[in-house]
């Protein structure tokens, strides 16, 4: 499969996973929290689909579009440890994860994710859903949307 193919197969997946969760956690209580805001495109995403929704987003660098741009309140900047810290001590409970961090060394981003799946843990709420381009752990592994291949994308209940 050409890098292209593989990429648009990546964000189709992404979309209609966001979109299967928003559905999910309709009746539950709780904020969103996009690990990874890269460009923005799924903060855009998210704010379309749950615009009622706090969403908290965090990265090293603010280098989105201008139009992907989160309030400054809801945008943690710097390294995902201290940042999901934050989140946690200020007792925010998370109803949907999506987790996108990594620099495509799939070796490097499986341990990230599996090095950060405890801090992770403090702030999704029971029941809360995690989906992510990575495995992480200490989560109960569940079946996404038919559309999506298992291996594409992971779906996780906190």
């Amino acid at each position: 499969m050409s890098r292209l193919d593989s990429m648009l197969r990546r964000l189709t997946a992404q979309r209609d996973g966001l979109n299967w969760a928003a559905a999910q956690i309709e009746s539950m209580e709780g904020d969103v929290l996009d690990m990874g805001l890269g460009n923005g495109r799924t903060y855009d995403h998210l704010r379309e689909i749950l615009p009622d929704r706090r969403i908290w987003v965090m990265d090293r660098v603010l280098q989105c579009h201008p139009d992907s741009t989160p309030p400054a309140q809801d945008f943690l900047q710097g390294e995902a440890e201290p940042m999901l810290q934050k989140l946690a001590d200020a007792g925010q409970t998370i109803a949907l994860a999506h987790y996108d961090f990594g620099r495509g060394i799939k070796s490097e981003d499986v341990a990230e994710a599996a090095r950060l799946s405890p801090l992770i843990a403090r702030v999704i709420r029971p029941g809360g859903l995690l989906i992510s381009g990575q495995p992480l752990e200490g989560f109960e592994q569940i079946k996404g949307p038919d559309s999506i291949a298992p291996d594409r994308y992971l779906f996780y209940r906190g």
